[in-house]
């Protein structure tokens, strides 16, 4: 064979896998055919970030004269914004490569197809490798009505020519909700229409409303219970036709209706590799698809679609495979951060989640951050502990509010050890920080159970 690996795709999943099986001293052959680092380095949650920060930076100029500064916020200059943005992801995917030709992965800038289960075509050049790793990621979808073509998936919004001022947004994952946060922060009149009732579906309620009142409050125009029809030419405009006849005129329509695994023209049949809902690739505990020698981690899994979920996949699969040490990820108690404005940050049950399994505590503080006692900005804090009743563990802790993905990432730690009420209620808080509620929460809100939840 020409490789002991193969990865197909220069993600944080196949980034990661390559070098550490490089580093055990495997050969390795890597394969990417758009761009080094994948879509959380160059078309996700980095630049996403930074567009967030941006925004970030004109509400504090506003609120800058509750703290006694006069600051004249002048226009935003949405083309210096993105060609910064560019160079970081520049520098970024030059530091992918630097990383995988340090451990001594061969690199192609290709696309990699299977011909036969040990066989691929590289750009042209046929390969043979004992085992092979598919780390090809997902992509955005656009919904099947007429003139979808017309409006941007997430995938463009890092390259628009000029910041617009009236975005439809259609959607209320994280994705729908973060943009629709970025553009109104950066003055557009923003709309955001989705079908379910209240955005983020598959978080805990408390959560949901909680959002739904900060998009409100932050001037997003909200149009639940709707799904779109289709979208209109009007010139450079464009008219989104939904619900009962309603339509909206806009700058920009954006679909953020959901991603699918990239498994497209990969020649998985050829391999004898199956895939299940939406072109998923099936896999075992192991990471194992239907051939035992070929692998598949990351988002092209569909499993959980979070950037260190791939990277720990990959570094967890090199390590079996070339460094003598097997083991495997947890999916259990996964932290996650929704860089809404402002953010939400979750890890463990939610509380339906947690009443399906039995009688659940549940402990909710409302507040409006220090800050914003003298900003007036009208925005407020959610934070939320769901405890199992019986073993009085922590099964679960909810923020939405400023700093709530920095604040998570600690509180993560000790729901993954298995702590218990008892055991935040005994730590010291810090004084005065929001973070500090988790800790100083006495007053149980409510006891749930299933058929309450249910409800």
């Amino acid at each position: 064979m020409d490789f002991d690996l193969f990865v197909i795709g220069g993600g944080s999943a196949g980034v990661r896998c390559a070098r550490i099986a490089a580093g055990h001293g495997a050969k390795v052959g890597v394969a990417e055919e758009r761009f080094w680092g994948g879509t959380c380095v160059n078309i996700g949650c980095v630049p996403k970030k930074l567009l967030v920060q941006a925004g970030e930076y004109g509400a504090w100029a506003e609120d800058a004269a509750g703290f006694g500064w006069t600051i004249r916020k002048g226009p935003h200059d949405w083309a210096k914004l993105i060609a910064a943005k560019d160079r970081e992801i520049a520098r970024l995917e030059g530091i992918y490569r630097k990383l995988l030709a340090g451990a001594g992965a061969q690199v192609f800038d290709a696309r990699a197809t299977f011909i036969d289960a040990h066989t691929l075509d590289v750009g042209g050049q046929r390969i043979t490798a004992e085992r092979i790793v598919i780390a090809t990621g997902g992509h955005p979808e656009r919904p099947a009505i007429p003139g979808a073509d017309l409006g941007i998936v997430s995938d463009d919004a890092f390259y628009l020519e000029r910041m617009p001022q009236h975005v439809t947004i259609v959607g209320s994952g994280y994705i729908a909700v973060e943009f629709a946060g970025i553009f109104r922060a950066l003055g557009a009149e923003t709309h955001l229409v989705y079908r379910q009732p209240l955005p983020l579906r598959g978080f805990d309620h408390d959560l949901r409303e909680a959002l739904a009142e900060a998009l409100q409050a932050q001037g997003v125009i909200l149009h639940p219970n709707t799904r779109p029809t289709a979208v209109a030419a009007d010139g450079e405009r464009r008219i989104l036709s939904f619900g009962e006849g309603e339509t909206i005129t806009t700058d920009l329509v954006f679909f953020a209706t959901g991603r699918r695994p990239a498994t497209e023209r990969l020649g998985l049949e050829q391999a004898g590799i199956r895939t299940g809902a939406a072109g998923a690739v099936l896999v075992d505990d192991h990471l194992r698809t239907t051939q035992p020698h070929v692998y598949a981690i990351g988002d092209v899994t569909n499993r959980v679609n979070l950037t260190p979920v791939a990277t720990a996949e990959g570094h967890a699969l090199a390590d079996s495979l070339f460094g003598k040490t097997p083991r495997s990820i947890s999916l259990v108690n996964v932290p996650s951060a929704v860089f809404s404005t402002p953010p939400i940050a979750t890890v463990g049950l939610t509380e339906e989640q947690a009443a399906a399994c039995g009688p659940a505590d549940v402990y909710v503080a409302r507040f409006t951050p220090m800050r914003h006692t003298l900003t007036g900005r009208a925005r407020k804090t959610l934070m939320k502990l769901v405890v199992d009743q019986a073993t009085q563990k922590v099964v679960g802790a909810h923020m939405l509010g400023e700093d709530a993905p920095e604040i998570i990432q600690g509180i993560a730690i000790a729901v993954v050890m298995g702590a218990t009420k008892a055991d935040f209620d005994r730590t010291i808080g810090i004084h005065p920080t929001a973070a500090e509620e988790f800790v100083t929460m006495r007053t149980r809100t409510r006891v749930v159970e299933a058929a309450r939840a249910a409800e």
